[in-house]
């Protein structure tokens, strides 16, 4: 923030030979030479600070110097204030148009702050290492592991956490390009619904068709789902928190189709959201095999937790559902 000086003698922007009035808003027509400046000292804090030099050659001498040393001290004193002066000069600017007849304003001499300022490199802190084994989730405050076979998806929609196979096929439906598997993790936003196994169940058929339906330009890359059969449901320790899945097997339109699993449990950080995880695995000879979707979610794991992990509890068998 700037500050306006207060009224006092200043350097002429526009004379270095004389001093100014400044009225605290804009230069008057007032000047003095510098001589007068023992009458009426220039306002401590602002303008050209003292020299040092000039103190040290106008220190009384011994006697022996007579009028020569008087001589040469003056004349030092005076190469030193006209110094001062332009020096006042070069800190002040030129003249800006002042209607008044003045240059811009004095400027206030800024104060040196002794507190060293870190450089960019050492305040700027070091980006801890990618486990290129892991995938944080830091906004539910778990991870996930990155198994034999998958790969951490980058530049995916919606920014969610997303593992996924690495190979791509041309999709059996509408044209693009398919994957073998996937993995997304989500925080519940939709509903108050605390319960896992309300959650999970619900959630089912909102995670087939986000892979086997309609894409969000209307695409069906497996010609849409025709038919599903519910493999198993149960519950689930996830993070060292009870969860719940629910596993069907998905029938589409065009291709042999896959299986889907919805898991939910609630975060451990924060206020405790709830989170889903989305699993599917095509029915292919190249896709991983299904128990991948056992090991990634008995590998999800808490934020900073390396111990406690999951598995699958009581379940309840294959049910047919149109």
């Amino acid at each position: 923030m700037s500050m306006t000086p207060p009224p006092g003698w200043y350097p002429d922007p526009n004379q270095p030979a004389v001093e100014r009035w400044w009225d605290g808003t804009a230069w008057t027509e007032h000047r003095r030479t510098p001589g007068h400046a023992q009458a009426a000292p220039v306002q401590q804090g602002f303008g050209p600070a003292p020299d040092p030099a000039a103190t040290a050659v106008m220190a009384p001498t011994a006697s022996s110097g007579g009028g020569r040393a008087k001589v040469i001290a003056l004349a030092a004193a005076g190469v030193v204030l006209v110094t001062a002066i332009v020096t006042g000069v070069v800190v002040l600017g030129k003249d800006d148009g002042d209607p008044r007849g003045g240059g811009p304003a004095p400027s206030p001499s800024a104060p040196t702050d002794p507190t060293p300022t870190a450089t960019a490199t050492e305040s700027k802190s070091a980006s801890p290492t990618s486990d290129p084994n892991v995938l944080v989730d830091d906004l539910n405050g778990i991870t996930l592991p990155v198994i034999d076979g998958w790969e951490k998806a980058e530049g995916v929609i919606n920014d969610e956490p997303t593992l996924q196979t690495p190979d791509t096929f041309d999709c059996p439906g509408d044209p693009g390009l398919c994957r073998y598997g996937e993995v997304t993790s989500h925080t519940v936003t939709s509903t108050d619904e605390t319960s896992p196994k309300a959650l999970a169940r619900g959630d089912i058929k909102d995670a087939t068709d986000s892979v086997y339906g309609k894409d969000v330009l209307d695409n069906e890359h497996y010609g849409g789902v025709s038919g599903h059969t519910k493999v198993k449901e149960g519950t689930v320790a996830v993070a060292g928190r009870s969860g719940y899945y629910v596993r069907w097997k998905v029938r589409t339109g065009k291709g042999a189709g896959g299986y889907v699993q919805s898991v939910a449990f609630k975060s451990s950080i924060g206020s405790e959201p709830m989170v889903i995880v989305r699993l599917s695995i095509d029915i292919a000879e190249a896709a991983p095999p299904l128990s991948d979707m056992d090991r990634i979610v008995k590998g999800i794991r808490s934020v900073g937790d390396n111990a406690t992990g999951g598995g699958v509890g009581e379940d309840v068998g294959a049910t047919p559902d149109s």
